[in-house]
C-alpha cells in the first residue's frame, strides 16, 4: 500500500476517532473532535496530491479516497444536528446528494465507463469541510473560553448563515449539474 492510500486509510480511522470525540462527554471533547477532523481534512488533501505528484494513483485510491471523504462529511454533519448546529435537513440534502452521485458512479462502471470527480465537486467538499471546521470552532471555543459567550452572536450567525448557504448551494449545485452533464447514462437504462 502506497502513502497516498495509507492518508486514506488513516483518514478512515481519524473519523471514527472524529465521532467518538463528537459523541462523548469529555471536557474538551468539541475542541478535540475539531483538532482531529483538521488533521483529517489535511490528510485529505495530501493523499491526492501526493498520489498525483509521485504517480502512486491506484484504483484503491480512486475508490476509497471519495468514498472516505464522503463518511467524513457526513459523519460530521449527523454529528453536529444533535448539537442544534445545524437542521437535519441539511444533512439530508447533502448526504443525499452523495448517494445520488455514487449510485451514478456505480451505474457507470457497471456500463465500463469511470466518472472523474470535478472542480465544482472539489469546490463543494471544501465548503463543506469549511463549514464543518466552523461550527466546530465555535464549540471549540465555548469549551476554551466560555466568556466569550457573552458577546454578540450577531457575527457567528452571519458565519453561519454563509457557510450553509455555499455548502448546501454548492451541493446542490453540483448534484445537478453531474447528473445532466451524464445523464445518457441513466437514459440508457
Amino acid at each position: 500500500m502506497n502513502w497516498a492510500n495509507r492518508l486514506t486509510v488513516a483518514r478512515f480511522f481519524l473519523t471514527i476517532a472524529f465521532v467518538i470525540a463528537m459523541t462523548s462527554a469529555w471536557r474538551y471533547a468539541h475542541t478535540l473532535a475539531l483538532t482531529i477532523f483538521v488533521v483529517a481534512s489535511v490528510t485529505d488533501y495530501f493523499d491526492g496530491w501526493i498520489a498525483r505528484r509521485y504517480a502512486m494513483q491506484t484504483p484503491f485510491g480512486a475508490l476509497m479516497d471519495p468514498l472516505v471523504d464522503k463518511v467524513m462529511t457526513a459523519s460530521a454533519f449527523i454529528c453536529l444536528i444533535p448539537l442544534g448546529a445545524i437542521p437535519a435537513w441539511v444533512a439530508v440534502v447533502i448526504i443525499s446528494r452523495e448517494f445520488v452521485i455514487t449510485g451514478l458512479r456505480l451505474l457507470a462502471g457497471s456500463q465500463g465507463r469511470v466518472l472523474a470527480a470535478e472542480s465544482i465537486g472539489k469546490h463543494k467538499t471544501g465548503w463543506q469541510i469549511a463549514t464543518i471546521i466552523f461550527f466546530l470552532l465555535e464549540y471549540s471555543i465555548a469549551e476554551l473560553f466560555p466568556e466569550l459567550l457573552q458577546l454578540d452572536r450577531g457575527f457567528a450567525a452571519i458565519g453561519e448563515t454563509i457557510c450553509l448557504v455555499a455548502a448546501v448551494g454548492l451541493t446542490l449545485y453540483s448534484g445537478v449539474s453531474y447528473l445532466w452533464r451524464h445523464r445518457e447514462i441513466i437514459q440508457a437504462q
